[in-house]
């Protein structure tokens, strides 16, 4: 008898330990589902608000690459258009504010004009950069925001490019001062840079283009 009823205890002890174990798998799985399931809302959430932004549908995009194999600058990305168009689908938000490519796009409109889908990539890459200077993201290529900068601000302030003092202002933020000098030298020798900016009568009506920007910016 004694020995039944330690065979009866010890098959009772497996079968609560088993179902122990089975809750404990159900629990992780549930767990696992869960984080699955916010991560296609979230994903889903993105790819709509993000496409209503940019006025475009990346979720149109079935990676036919036609994109990556016209872009002039791809050997230079860290990831490449289409990729970029599958992680908008994926909702990877960070991947994508943090990445080079979007701040390498030359905004040629090669991707563009060579979408089976007709989806405005170039547009696209142009609203990730916006987005990215809105959510204060660390750009993958920290000086071409400082240039994009120093151009506006050339041209908000003498209404065209004045290359000479766009150059200085360049050189003080990014602190490479010899760089390209002897390039630059031998332009200003043939003409090619001025030293005072020239005439242009169009100043004001650029100027009201910026006012109307930051006017409409700040409500």
């Amino acid at each position: 008898m004694g020995a039944e009823k330690e065979g009866k205890v010890e098959k009772a002890l497996q079968c609560f330990l088993l179902q122990g174990f089975f809750v404990h798998v159900n629990r992780a799985e549930e767990e696992r589902v869960t984080k699955v399931g916010q991560g296609e809302v979230e994903a889903g959430l993105f790819l709509r608000e993000f496409g209503a932004r940019a006025g475009e549908k990346p979720e149109a995009c079935y990676q036919c690459q036609k994109c990556a194999a016209g872009c002039p600058v791809v050997f230079a990305m860290d990831i490449r258009p289409n990729q970029v168009m599958r992680l908008i689908q994926y909702g990877a938000k960070e991947r994508l504010l943090a990445s080079k490519a979007i701040w390498l796009c030359a905004s040629c409109y090669t991707c563009s004009t060579r979408c089976p889908n007709d989806i405005d990539i170039a547009r696209v890459m142009d609203a990730l950069r916006h987005l990215a200077h809105e959510a204060g993201a660390a750009a993958g290529e920290a000086q071409i925001p400082v240039f994009h900068q120093v151009f506006l601000e050339n041209i908000k302030t003498f209404g065209r490019i004045h290359e000479m003092t766009m150059i200085m202002k360049l050189k003080l933020k990014t602190k490479e001062f010899l760089k390209d000098a002897a390039l630059g030298w031998r332009m200003f020798v043939r003409g090619k840079i001025k030293p005072l900016p020239g005439r242009f009568r169009g100043g004001e009506e650029i100027r009201a283009i910026f006012a109307g920007f930051e006017k409409g910016k700040k409500r």
